[in-house]
């Protein structure tokens, strides 16, 4: 895989003109212009640069697991320094539209440096666009005409705050958006819970428990075809529980069957549950149930 660490060497592998600015780049198509298209196809890459782009897709087809998602509409795509972004040639979007890349270290000394790190779009593989409709386009549209005026014009002391100030309101409004694209996928959280349960359940069935211990986030997330970040969101936003919570209560739920079985100390349970110390598995089973596993199984166990 390559890696490119200048703005200037990324642009250049992409067969995009070189930045006014050797740590920003936008471009903006208007009227007849068009944004120069992408490589036909490219291997795995990756950047030390952020970018933000509107496209609209003209052929081809973006899957989410097993969705695909409609993109009538323009999709904010955001890709974040060190990810891995890869496309082929079936994938094509219209030349018009905006994109701005900007080098991590732009943003040094800034308060957006921060920031830009807590928004999860920013986590998200490309088919998880952030999909507007034509008002939010114009919104959109509207702060990127802001930025390339001002990256346009002679640049001095104030250049750089103004267009830090505007990357600042331009993912202010991604957010409210992004915030607007999780409330309009109910159908699609309930799915997600219910594949990660069957990720579980298989999970647990082939004796990975024992062999293994608890699975990770990031590893059901995997076998689901989703980023990590993004199943944590959208579970979180319809469940009100995190997925390490969702996890932690399917858990539970096991470590109730083990209890009620004859003969099976706390250890037993806590061993072939994967818990490495069995205090922790305790603590965790108190705090989720309000009593302890010895009281459960005095409670409610045959023997």
């Amino acid at each position: 895989m390559k890696h490119y660490k200048t703005l200037a060497s990324f642009l250049d592998y992409m067969q995009l003109p070189r930045p006014e600015h050797p740590m920003l780049s936008v471009m903006v198509a208007k009227g007849d212009d068009y944004l120069p298209c992408p490589r036909e196809s490219s291997p795995p890459i990756s950047t030390d640069c952020y970018s933000i782009s509107l496209k609209k897709i003209m052929h081809g087809e973006l899957n989410y697991g097993r969705t695909k998602y409609d993109f009538t509409n323009g999709a904010l795509i955001f890709i974040a320094p060190k990810q891995v972004i890869q496309w082929d040639s079936s994938f094509i979007f219209e030349q018009k539209g905006f994109s701005i890349n900007f080098h991590e270290d732009f943003l040094k000394g800034t308060d957006l440096a921060q920031q830009i790190k807590k928004y999860g779009f920013f986590s998200y593989a490309a088919n998880e666009a952030l999909h507007l409709s034509p008002k939010e386009e114009k919104q959109i549209e509207s702060i990127v005409e802001n930025i390339e005026i001002e990256y346009q014009n002679n640049q001095d002391a104030f250049s750089k705050d103004i267009i830090i100030s505007q990357l600042d309101t331009l993912l202010k409004y991604a957010n409210r958006f992004y915030e607007r694209q999780f409330l309009n996928r109910k159908e699609l959280s309930h799915s997600l819970l219910e594949q990660f349960n069957q990720e579980l359940d298989k999970y647990f069935e082939s004796g990975q428990l024992q062999e293994k211990g608890i699975p990770s986030i990031e590893q059901l997330a995997e076998k689901m075809s989703v980023s990590q970040r993004y199943l944590s969101d959208t579970l979180k936003k319809e469940t009100g529980k995190t997925t390490t919570e969702h996890l932690q209560l399917r858990m539970i739920d096991e470590a109730k069957n083990f209890l009620l079985q004859p003969n099976k100390s706390i250890s037993e349970v806590a061993y072939e549950l994967g818990f490495e110390y069995p205090q922790y598995f305790s603590r965790l089973f108190k705090k989720k149930e309000g009593i302890s596993p010895s009281e459960y199984q005095q409670k409610y166990g045959l023997n």
